[in-house]
């Protein structure tokens, strides 16, 4: 059970950033363009409107990366320090941020608490900060509080906070979490059930339950958050391989690192590393890193830490 709950772990994190390097290709295409320019686009090619390197991640990889180490280093869940490394990576001069987390990290840079961050940055931006900039990278979370209910339920919203304070936003990180958790118990469970019984607020449950009954792909792939969640379980609920889930994901176009980065966790979950192309593993830049940090994040949430 060990070895195959690691390779899941694994999974959670490698298929987010294949998910993500797939994406970044044809972010800002709609599925129209994708079909015209590449037919399916299956390959982790790089280039796209941030002319990025082959195997290259963008912000979405970047900022969970953030969160998994700093669990993984401090061996607890502390949303300063991950407050401190957001800023760390803002300062990098990153070459893509989201305007609702530029603004929140404008702040905490200037020497607001995280919380004040951002709900200042909520107060001042919503609801166009209903935006999917920290469902994108909230997933280590889910690795490191699986098995605690309430931890996970707290820190995913926590996590959430420090740039989206939106009630949708955080909600959507809570429903997501949720159900990579219990698909790392177990990857035959209902994500969709398990996802709408943990999320709070009616929006989000209400975009969760169609997806079942969805016969077509979904609409809408922007990056307002209740969109990218619906994808994203969509993908992974309405294929059969983890390739095919985040393939799906991507080409779904507009908004499509990050759909693909947050269909790739939970694909992941439910399918596991091995189940990854070989071909996605070996051209992904930070692979090596997300597998050691996936297996501190295992012996952390085993209290092994």
């Amino acid at each position: 059970m060990s070895a195959e709950m690691i390779d899941r772990y694994r999974g959670v994190l490698v298929g987010s950033a294949a998910g993500d390097a797939l994406g970044a290709t044809v972010e800002f295409m709609d599925r129209h363009e994708i079909r015209s320019r590449y037919g399916r686009h299956t390959e982790i090619v790089g280039g796209g409107w941030l002319s990025l390197p082959a195997g290259e991640v963008t912000d979405d990889t970047q900022m969970a990366l953030c969160i998994a180490r700093s669990i993984a280093e401090r061996g607890t869940f502390d949303s300063e320090d991950i407050a401190d490394r957001f800023v760390e990576w803002y300062h990098s001069n990153p070459p893509d941020i989201g305007n609702t987390t530029r603004l929140a990290l404008q702040y905490l840079a200037g020497g607001l608490d995280w919380r004040e961050a951002g709900q200042r940055t909520n107060e001042r931006m919503r609801p166009r900060d209903a935006s999917n900039g920290s469902l994108m990278r909230c997933a280590p979370v889910a690795l490191f509080a699986r098995g605690d209910a309430d931890a996970l339920a707290n820190h995913s919203a926590d996590s959430s906070r420090i740039t989206h304070a939106n009630p949708l936003a955080v909600d959507a990180c809570v429903a997501l979490n949720a159900a990579i958790a219990a698909l790392l118990d177990d990857p035959g469970c209902d994500p969709i059930e398990v996802a709408t019984e943990a999320a709070s607020e009616p929006e989000v449950r209400d975009v969760l339950v169609i997806v079942p009954g969805l016969g077509a792909e979904p609409e809408d792939a922007s990056g307002f958050v209740l969109a990218t969640l619906q994808c994203a379980f969509w993908a992974v609920t309405h294929h059969d391989t983890l390739e095919a889930a985040i393939v799906a994901a991507v080409n779904l176009g507009e908004d499509a690192d990050t759909t693909g980065a947050v269909a790739g966790a939970l694909a992941g979950a439910r399918w596991g590393h091995q189940a990854i192309p070989t071909r996605w593993r070996d051209a992904l830049l930070a692979h090596d890193e997300l597998v050691t940090l996936a297996d501190r994040l295992f012996a952390l949430s085993n209290g092994r830490g």
